[in-house]
């Protein structure tokens, strides 16, 4: 998986949870769950759709980085790259 092809995914998912969703203030080190003020629950969904449609693996450890566009991408390049 490419940069924009995590990109597209990860705004997708959030575009589901978030109908409503506006991503143009949403930088790629903005913290996307407090900008469009994602719950617990919403977050959790989140991470299981992103998880099961990029077919790795996301654990709890990796929450931390599933709060910024930046650094989903990064992580789900990373896990696919490295087939976890």
């Amino acid at each position: 998986m490419n940069s924009e092809q995590a990109t597209v995914l990860v705004k997708d998912i959030l575009t589901g949870i978030v109908p409503d969703a506006d991503f143009g203030p949403i930088g790629p080190d903005t913290d996307f769950r407090q900008a469009l003020e994602l719950d617990s629950l919403d977050f959790l969904s989140f991470v299981e759709q992103l998880s099961e449609q990029a077919h790795c693996r996301l654990d709890e450890d990796d929450y931390a980085r599933l709060t910024t566009l930046g650094s989903s991408t990064e992580l789900l390049i990373e896990r696919t790259a490295s087939g976890d």
